[in-house]
C-alpha cells in the first residue's frame, strides 16, 4: 500500500501558497512536523491524513499516489466532455471535463478518440425531427457498442447499449454537437454534426 510522500506534502504546500507555517496552523501541529513530514523524517498519522488532504485542496486517493490532476475546463462547455470506463465492471463515467476518477480500485485513465473505420461509422439521418443514429458494427456479447451520446454547449444525451441488441439511437435534436460511440474492444469514437 502506498502513503504519502514528502515530496508530495512539499508540493502541494507550495502549489497552494502555503508556508510550513502556515500548514502547520491549519492542522494544529507544529512548522517542525511539517519540516519532519516534507523531509521524510515522520509521517502524517493517519487520524490527520484526511484532513491534509483537505487543506492541500485535493482527493485523499490524489494525496496518498502523489497523482492529482487539475481541472482547467472551467467554462464547462458539454462539447468537452471526458470519459472513463472501467475495464472490470464496464462502468461509464462521463465529466464536463478532466478529472481524476477510479473504479474497482483502478485508476482511470481519460478515453482518447480513435480514427473511425468502416465498422464504426456513424450515420446520422432527421427522423420525426430527432437525429437517428445507426452503426454497422456487431453487437455480440465479446463485441459490441457500449453507448452513443450526443453533447452539445448545453446538453448531454446518452443511451447505454447492450450485447445483441442495435447499434443505434434517437436523440432530440438541439443544434450542432458531437456524437460520441464506445465500442468496448477499439475504444471512443466522436463525430461533429
Amino acid at each position: 500500500m502506498s502513503y504519502v510522500t514528502g515530496n508530495t506534502i512539499k508540493e502541494l504546500r507550495e502549489k497552494k501558497g502555503y508556508t510550513q507555517r502556515q500548514l502547520a496552523e491549519i492542522l494544529c501541529v507544529s512548522d517542525k512536523t511539517i519540516s519532519k513530514w516534507e523531509t521524510g523524517k515522520g509521517l502524517p498519522d493517519v487520524g490527520i491524513i484526511g484532513e491534509l488532504a483537505s487543506s492541500l485542496g485535493v482527493s485523499l486517493a490524489e494525496l496518498l499516489t502523489g497523482e492529482y490532476t487539475e481541472n482547467k475546463n472551467r467554462s464547462a462547455n458539454m462539447k468537452k466532455m471526458a470519459f472513463y470506463v472501467c475495464p472490470v465492471c464496464g462502468n461509464v463515467i462521463q465529466a464536463a471535463g478532466n478529472g481524476s476518477y477510479s473504479c474497482c480500485g483502478i485508476l482511470l485513465p481519460e478515453l482518447e478518440t480513435e480514427e473511425p473505420d468502416e465498422e464504426h461509422t456513424m450515420q446520422v439521418e432527421v427522423v420525426d425531427g430527432e437525429y437517428f443514429v445507426s452503426i454497422p458494427h456487431e453487437m455480440s456479447k465479446s463485441h459490441y457498442i457500449s453507448f452513443l451520446c450526443y453533447a452539445t454547449s448545453s446538453c448531454v444525451q446518452t443511451v447505454k447499449l447492450y450485447p445483441e441488441q442495435g447499434a443505434e439511437a434517437r436523440f432530440t435534436r438541439r443544434g450542432h454537437g458531437v456524437l460520441y460511440a464506445y465500442c468496448n474492444r477499439h475504444g471512443l469514437y466522436k463525430k461533429l454534426i
